[in-house]
């Protein structure tokens, strides 16, 4: 009694572990995008403008 050879198994595993991890990968570069880095650099930018602020009204009464 002889086990029937699986054929193309490996062929479907890699193509499902691929798709996976474009997927999971695209995914988890989304994630850190709009969740962390957006906030970051929003969060620079409003401190960059409150000192640039800061500096033109300290001009405006020195002058």
């Amino acid at each position: 009694m002889a086990i029937a050879p699986i054929t193309g198994k490996l062929r479907k595993r890699f193509w499902l572990d691929v798709t996976s991890a474009f997927g999971l990968g695209i995914g988890a570069g989304y994630a850190y995008w709009y969740g962390v880095h957006l906030k970051s650099v929003e969060r620079q930018e409003n401190f960059y403008v409150k000192l640039e602020k800061e500096r033109a009204a300290a001009a405006g009464n020195s002058a």
